[in-house]
């Protein structure tokens, strides 16, 4: 049997022993309402307020400007629908880009339908959004710019403080989902330059159904969900104080991982490891320098990425491509980027994470020089 072997942490991370020690409390004490004002809600109340400054601290702003949220998702809808629900009398125009996380994507989609103009930006073989494009999409309606720090599939990371500084000149509010970047990288709101920020917690090593989003002071945006007025009155609902506490403890824990060196060393050793057995017959998806440290997407030119995922048993990564009654789709970020179908059908992501060891690795490669039957390149 195959030893198993995890590639696929841009899809979800391990719960950091960190989140875990902050949660044991919470499952059988602290069992008060964090709004209930005696001996049982107090307590509850102050570990939120504390996650609340940790997740503040990596993120580099006031705590104050932080809501928890039930994840990436909730924060991408609330942070797109909550600037055009609260600024309709200013306009109804929204830019992105076509890399953008469905999370983006469809919450964009959907306000089409309530009468929004929204324009998509493309992005050049690499992934990357030029400013530029930005710039002369911009009209006297635009209310928001909505653009990835980096993108979930192929790594690029979008010039951020470049767009943010033209959305600032335009008096626009300025939207980036770090769900990808948060704890991988620097993701301080000061130096992006943004308004709103979308961060989830099962991306930091924190639970799955917790996230957060900053929401500079001072930006107009309607709650998302209405109700007895938590979270400063910005998400209704009663705060998950057992996962306040762990995506806390997961982004306290988190600055020592930031840059994450060896996983990029790793990355580096992997991709030349691919080249060594394929040659030409494998290729490079995203920047190969503004990309995050952890990621790897190759294509296998001339075969499926379902395919080849099915001969390596016992690791888990994932494909950018789909198969649907014997013909395969790209994925839309791989489109976008302008990827020929015959290379992009081969697309496998390999995101690597803070347990990644060298030996895995190496072992993927022996098992694709073995199975895919690969030979050195001449």
């Amino acid at each position: 049997m195959s030893r198993k072997i995890y590639l696929d942490f841009n899809a979800s991370t391990p719960i950091c022993p960190e989140a875990v020690d902050a949660m044991r409390p919470f499952l059988f004490e602290h069992y008060g309402n964090p709004s209930s004002p005696h001996w049982a809600g107090m307590p509850a109340k102050d570990a939120v307020e504390k996650a609340r400054g940790q997740v503040a601290v990596l993120l580099g702003c006031d705590p104050i400007e932080v809501i928890f949220t039930s994840g990436g998702s909730e924060s991408n809808n609330h942070a797109i629908k909550g600037i055009y629900f609260a600024n309709r009398d200013r306009g109804d125009h929204i830019i992105t880009t076509a890399v953008e996380h469905p999370a983006t994507i469809h919450p964009c989609r959907f306000l089409e339908k309530l009468g929004a103009k929204v324009t998509v930006i493309p992005v050049d073989r690499f992934g990357l959004v030029d400013p530029d494009d930005v710039r002369k999409a911009l009209t006297s309606k635009t209310i928001l710019i909505t653009v990835m720090h980096a993108n979930n599939e192929v790594g690029t990371i979008e010039r951020v403080p470049e767009i943010a500084a033209i959305s600032r000149e335009a008096g626009v509010p300025f939207h980036t989902d770090a769900a990808q970047t948060v704890g991988k990288i620097p993701a301080d709101v000061e130096e992006l330059g943004v308004d709103l920020l979308s961060a989830a917690g099962h991306k930091v090593y924190a639970p799955k159904g917790i996230g957060a989003l900053y929401i500079r002071e001072g930006t107009k945006i309607e709650p998302f969900v209405h109700g007895a007025g938590h979270e400063a009155g910005r998400r209704a609902g009663t705060e998950n104080v057992l996962l306040a506490v762990a995506l806390g403890a997961a982004c306290e824990a988190a600055r020592k991982w930031i840059g994450m060196p060896k996983a990029q060393a790793m990355r580096d050793r992997l991709w030349d490891g691919l080249r060594g057995i394929f040659g030409e017959k494998v290729t490079l998806n995203g920047h190969p320098a503004e990309r995050l440290p952890n990621t790897l997407n190759v294509n296998f030119v001339g075969r499926v990425g379902a395919e080849v995922l099915a001969m390596l048993p016992g690791v888990a990564a994932s494909t950018g491509s789909a198969c649907h009654a014997g013909s395969v789709t790209l994925s839309p970020v791989l489109a976008a980027m302008g990827v020929p179908p015959k290379e992009g059908m081969g697309a496998v992501r390999f995101s690597l994470g803070r347990a990644t060891t060298w030996e895995e690795l190496e072992e993927v490669l022996a098992k694709m020089k073995t199975t895919m039957n690969g030979r050195p390149a001449q």
